[in-house]
């Protein structure tokens, strides 16, 4: 590759903005919010925690 060291860093620095400001937090509400809905449906099915 025959890039320039200025240009790639530019790259490298506009890459690692969209990974922790958009990114990681989309991913991290997404995950929570499976986690919620995960455990909503279970109790959907099987009744609240202690209710066996």
């Amino acid at each position: 590759m025959s890039t320039d060291p200025k240009s790639e860093k530019s790259l490298e620095f506009k890459i690692f903005i969209f990974l922790t400001v958009f990114l990681a937090p989309i991913l991290s509400a997404l995950l929570v919010s499976a986690l919620g809905f995960t455990i909503w449906f279970s109790q959907i099915l099987s009744g609240p925690p202690g209710a066996g």
